[in-house]
């Protein structure tokens, strides 16, 4: 038991930037105390204790805001960042390493005593807002966006939006592949680079990348035509970004829990 809390928390502090101490997570995280308090209600309820249970049940949702059903079966590493009005139903089925945001519903749409409610594979990330319902299965690194209402099952490694939601077509890997090996070299951990909705700000980012990819690609054919001229420019290596020296030491700090460089303060 000992050993899962410390899974669980480590996994807090994958998942949250604000996460800052392990008392900080123990004791002002709705989401963990929803979990840890799932899993003594699910030990209970397949015990049989049903009323115990669902009484033990009730006072985490009281706690918490987060209603988790204690038939549901969740995997290991679950994270619910937030949490308030998060639902989960009884047969709701949620595999390892799976975020969800706070207003998500894992719903029925049946009231027959069945199979009625989500199965959610493993890394599977499901946006605030989002509601899933029915007994569909959500393949493994599925991300649902912000609000989506999904219906049908969803292919593994899709990323799903709208109402009702539908699966946007992915990038091209190649593309996909040049735009994070040019953020690499850049210093740059861009977010736009992830599966995710449509988002103006993630296209700008892919924009730029992609200009910066083209230039570079200029700049070595250049370089190869002055060489084959016999001039030598010496090596023209990347300079490693460090961020701590970046700025003022607040910026570096917001940057560095960001994973992205800090810009100079010019001020």
């Amino acid at each position: 038991m000992l050993t899962r809390l410390k899974e669980e928390i480590q996994y807090v502090f994958e998942r949250d930037p604000a996460a800052r101490s392990t008392m900080e997570v123990l004791t002002a995280y709705p989401g963990l105390h929803a979990v840890v308090g799932h899993r003594l209600t699910h030990w209970l309820w397949n015990k049989k204790w049903y009323w115990l249970a669902r009484f033990i049940s009730h006072l985490i949702r009281w706690l918490t805001g987060i209603e988790i059903h204690p038939g549901a079966k969740i995997g290991r590493r679950f994270f619910i960042d937030h949490g308030m009005g998060v639902v989960v139903g009884e047969t709701s089925v949620i595999g390892d390493d799976c975020t969800i945001y706070q207003g998500v519903t894992l719903g029925g749409t049946s009231w027959e005593k069945i199979k009625r409610h989500p199965t959610l594979g493993n890394n599977v990330v499901v946006g605030a807002g989002a509601k899933v319902l029915g007994p569909i299965v959500i393949g493994d690194g599925v991300r649902i966006g912000s609000n989506s209402v999904v219906v049908k099952d969803v292919a593994a490694g899709a990323t799903v939006i709208g109402i009702p939601g539908h699966a946007v077509k992915p990038r091209a890997d190649e593309t996909h592949a040049k735009r994070a090996q040019m953020a690499k070299r850049i210093g740059f951990d861009a977010y736009g680079l992830t599966r995710q909705m449509s988002d103006p700000v993630a296209h700008a980012v892919d924009c730029i990348l992609d200009h910066l990819h083209v230039t570079d690609e200029k700049l070595i054919f250049i370089l190869e035509k002055l060489a084959q001229s016999g001039v030598d420019v010496g090596e023209l290596g990347m300079p490693e970004i460090e961020v701590e020296h970046l700025g003022d030491g607040a910026a570096a700090d917001s940057a560095t829990s960001r994973n992205i460089p800090a810009a100079e303060n010019n001020s």
